[in-house]
């Protein structure tokens, strides 16, 4: 196959984004046009991480929400998002989820329109196997699926009598940072964050996913050649529980009907953008991922009306996350 690329990735600034505008519900949607959201993660020792992504899915827009997360957590995760619904799954020794969870979600899988799966999640091994148990029942369905930290194991743990790397058999958005990577494909980490944008290319036709490489400069790439590229936000975002509130966002964003790229795209700026607006306020070190996600509702609504009406709006408007002057 030979892949067909562009001669550099698209930069994800006001004009690109400009004319990609995400879908808006009407103001007569109910929460089910908004788009029902299902986040799994979370364990004994990271049950905030779920939190986090779920919260984050809210204020991207998502109009309906399920965690699916450890039965030793659920109460707590209920507790702290009341907005949600909360499912407990049967956890093993090691704080993963048994594969007897996919009858805990099989009811779910015909009336979700987005997944993220592996914030928060402990036992690579056992997530892999929750995973390769879930995709089939998402099959056939409209379903946006995310793999993040601990289920991109999938990748490395795939089901018996395929031979590692895995391959999915229909497009899943992938989100490593340049550590991750390194595990996944055995490439030094070094050579990983020095290195072009080649690689999240060649990952994306070999995994057949969307990949969103993570870092100061962000290459998502798609398994049919296009890449899209990001730098912006600050170091304020290196910071725990920052990831799983970018997982968050572009979950909420493909709930609402934009497609693993479009969601991806417009996540890494909303993320960064929220990151500048903390870094004003409070200055670039010491504010909290969970900071991240409120910033986010007034972010979406001036770059809605930045793509609605680019043409009569004053100089240095939001325009998608990035300030323009016309």
């Amino acid at each position: 196959m030979t892949l067909q690329t562009n001669a550099r990735p698209r930069d994800l600034d006001a004009s690109m984004l400009r004319s990609w505008p995400l879908p808006i519900p009407s103001n007569d949607a109910d929460k089910e046009e908004r788009g029902h959201v299902l986040i799994l993660g979370g364990s004994r020792e990271m049950p905030g991480a779920v939190i986090l992504a779920a919260v984050a899915a809210l204020r991207a827009g998502a109009g309906k929400l399920t965690v699916a997360t450890g039965n030793s957590v659920a109460q707590l995760v209920a507790l702290a998002i009341p907005e949600s619904r909360v499912l407990g799954l049967a956890e093993n020794e090691a704080g993963g989820f048994t594969v007897e969870a996919v009858a805990a979600l099989d009811p779910l899988a015909d009336r979700i329109n987005a997944v993220l799966i592996g914030p928060g999640m402990q036992d690579e091994e056992a997530t892999a196997r929750l995973v390769h148990a879930l995709l089939p029942r998402l099959h056939g369905t409209d379903t946006s699926i995310m793999l993040d930290a601990n289920a991109m194991g999938a990748i490395l743990h795939p089901p018996a009598g395929v031979n590692p790397p895995f391959r999915f058999d229909v497009p899943v958005l992938v989100t490593p940072h340049a550590g991750e990577m390194a595990h996944l494909t055995g490439i030094a980490k070094e050579e990983i964050s020095a290195g072009d944008d080649r690689l999240a290319l060649d990952m994306a036709q070999r995994w057949n996913a969307v990949v969103a490489l993570k870092g100061a400069r962000t290459v998502i790439a798609t398994p049919d050649g296009e890449r899209w590229q990001h730098e912006g936000g600050n170091v304020g975002l290196a910071t725990s529980g920052s990831g799983d509130v970018l997982a968050g966002i572009i979950a909420g964003l493909a709930a609402r009907g934009a497609g693993l790229a479009q969601a991806a795209g417009w996540g890494v700026v909303l993320h960064a953008r929220a990151g500048e607006r903390l870094a004003a306020r409070l200055g670039k070190l010491g504010y909290l991922a969970r900071e991240l996600s409120d910033e986010v509702p007034a972010l979406l609504e001036q770059a809605a009306g930045d793509t609605a009406d680019a043409a009569t709006r004053p100089s240095g408007s939001f325009a998608g996350g990035m300030r323009v002057e016309r």
